[in-house]
């Protein structure tokens, strides 16, 4: 009879990875652009990009994971932006070098970067900001600030990493900058570190030790990875603070904000994971 019992139970719907239709939408076309992508590059033997589609298909999962693991929710508008994010850096910047390809491509994901690491450092601290398990209430400002500071401190975390990766496996994940002025100590004879200022560089001529020699005809002087780290840097600080600000007006409202309510994650209530479920 138990046998038969168990036989008769209806098999448990598999789960969708998003909930939300626009949401379910947008995954559906990147995984299935990343599946074009993965196909192609392995006509061609290109085994490194087969892997980096993989790893795209991973992450793509892994925002829905991560909420029901913790029992939250992220908003659609949240959600999208993440999975545009995640095919834009890879597929995109890596794969189709849209990174060298497009003016501004890296700014503008080291801003988006900001933005959602902003997003993610405001929702750790709201969520046990509402949690009943804590008595105590943070303030808009120091929610806000929190957010911020989160965001910066894994931009500056990124750009140890790429350093590291520049400095020990011979990348250029510091893209290097063309410049036509420098002002530098070094080049000062009295060492009396005053700035020698050398300006309308046009031209570079690499010295070997053999003593041949090249001009690298590059316009002005390669500057190895600084400028763009500081640029980097530099925009993940405005999409940290356009986050912070829209996170602490949607604190100071008590969560009335309609626009803020697009971008803040909240926790799910026992029947709201219910709900879910069943939905």
């Amino acid at each position: 009879m138990k046998k038969n019992e168990q036989a008769k139970k209806p098999a448990k719907p598999k789960e969708k990875p998003y909930a939300k239709p626009a949401t379910l939408t947008v995954y559906l076309v990147l995984r299935a652009l990343v599946i074009f992508s993965m196909v192609r590059a392995a006509l061609r033997l290109d085994y490194e990009s087969v892997f980096l589609c993989g790893l795209t298909l991973v992450l793509l999962v892994l925002p829905s994971a991560f909420t029901r693991r913790l029992n939250v929710e992220l908003p659609g508008t949240l959600e999208i932006i993440i999975l545009l994010f995640i095919f834009a850096a890879e597929i995109l910047g890596e794969l189709n070098s849209f990174y060298i390809r497009v003016p501004n491509w890296d700014t503008m994901l080291h801003t988006m970067n900001g933005f959602l690491c902003a997003a993610i450092g405001f929702a750790l601290v709201d969520l046990l900001n509402r949690s009943e398990r804590f008595s105590f209430q943070l303030s808009p400002v120091y929610l806000a600030i929190v957010a911020f500071c989160f965001s910066m401190t894994v931009g500056v975390l990124w750009e140890f990493f790429e350093y590291s990766g520049d400095r020990f496996l011979g990348l250029d994940m510091q893209k290097d900058t063309i410049i036509s002025s420098i002002s530098t100590v070094e080049l000062d004879e009295t060492r009396s570190n005053k700035t020698v200022k050398l300006e309308d560089i046009d031209d570079v001529i690499v010295v070997y030790a053999d003593g041949s020699q090249q001009a690298l005809g590059l316009g002005g002087y390669l500057d190895v990875g600084l400028n763009d780290t500081m640029k980097d840097l530099l925009v993940n600080f405005v999409g940290a603070v356009v986050f912070s600000t829209i996170g602490y007006f949607y604190v100071k409202e008590k969560g009335k904000g309609r626009f803020a309510a697009r971008f803040i994650p909240k926790v799910l209530r026992r029947a709201e994971q219910d709900g879910e479920r069943e939905g």
